[in-house]
């Protein structure tokens, strides 16, 4: 049986940027014949559930996405160098899914306290709407009955709760074209912009704490587009937006925060929302794992698919062996004994 170490390496030199899964999900179709009955095979596309869906147990699921964010140009090829693992997706996650195979194999998932589901699925680094997780939940409604989701996001080793919702929009101002000779005949469209932008640079974070734990909402000029030439005043100016909100937070009440800042200044197309995540540090599942990984929860000030399954009526956490400030870097690396750390942790949370 390969090393936590030698397995994550096999993954990572396998590419599966966003799109372009299909090699690595038929890896693991043809890993998981070899470690789970046909009844608890199910795909959809490139995404998974594996595990006995009838199993009358509390079920418990390990989650991870097969996606990558696109390679950076120019990076080193993946390789280990002493208790280091580079290349793309080793924190963010293939990581993790190499624990969660090691995982599948040695568990004696007959004898848990917990009937265990293996969810792997594709997109998860696009579009909240265009995600393998929604399609697999269509086609496999068991999930909703879960006691516990673990998504295995990078969190350096801690158990992060909830998650702060994300949506972006899109801000069109308008102006007349003239010569920039002549800017008196016309309207610049990105000068209009100055004002809300000004406000972004001076917007502080807003804390919002729930159970002891602190989210952070942001708002974010991350994209701009205007002008056709450089002796034109432009006419038309946009800037992309994003927000994180604090869960607790509806997409329609951050959708009115982005309104009351730009107060009409200009048209507001909104695109890509996706919900915060519930905090679930009551559920006793949750206590459980926060216990074994022996430090303190921390709040997820990040999107991930905990929002999902929290829109699902499901309690979920992110916990992952990756490293935060890894996950979509140059030359993205992740610690071999965080692997195993990881693996230990759910292995003995697992046993109960």
């Amino acid at each position: 049986m390969p090393s936590l170490a030698e397995r994550a390496l096999e993954l990572v030199r396998l590419p599966s940027p966003i799109g372009h899964e299909g090699p690595l999900a038929d890896l693991v179709q043809h890993w998981a014949h070899r470690h789970f009955g046909a009844h608890e095979l199910h795909r959809v596309s490139h995404s998974f559930v594996l595990g006995d869906l009838k199993d009358t147990r509390p079920t418990v699921a390990l989650i991870g996405h097969l996606d990558t964010v696109p390679a950076h140009p120019g990076s080193k090829e993946p390789h280990l160098d002493g208790d280091r693992l580079f290349g793309l997706g080793s924190s963010d996650m293939k990581g993790a899914l190499a624990v969660m195979m090691a995982l599948a194999e040695e568990l004696p998932r007959a004898s848990l306290p917990v009937n265990v589901l293996w969810v792997l699925y594709e997109k998860e680094e696009g579009p909240y709407l265009e995600s393998g997780l929604g399609p697999l939940f269509e086609r496999v409604p068991q999930l909703g009955r879960l006691k516990l989701g673990i998504a295995m996001e990078p969190t350096d080793g801690a158990v992060q709760v909830g998650c702060v919702g994300s949506l972006h929009a899109t801000l069109s101002f308008q102006g007349q074209a003239a010569h920039s000779a002549r800017p008196w005949q016309g309207k610049n469209a990105i000068h209009a912009a100055g004002g809300v932008l000004s406000e972004l640079a001076a917007r502080e974070r807003v804390a919002v704490t729930q159970d002891g734990l602190t989210f952070y909402e942001v708002m974010s000029a991350t994209l701009a587009k205007g002008g056709r030439a450089r002796n034109v005043v432009p006419e038309h100016f946009e800037v992309n937006v994003n927000y994180r909100f604090a869960p607790g937070k509806s997409v329609e009440q951050a959708q009115a925060d982005v309104r009351a800042l730009v107060r009409e200044r200009c048209v507001v197309d909104f695109s890509d929302a996706a919900p915060s995540g519930r905090v679930c540090l009551g559920n006793p599942l949750v206590q459980r794992l926060v216990q074994a990984t022996g430090r303190a929860a921390e709040a997820k000030q990040a999107w991930t698919d905990v929002a999902r399954f929290s829109e699902w009526g499901v309690d979920a956490v992110n916990y992952g062996p990756g490293e935060t400030a890894q996950a979509h870097q140059r030359d993205e690396s992740c610690s071999v004994a965080a692997l195993q750390a990881s693996y230990d942790v759910l292995d003995a949370f697992l046993r109960g």
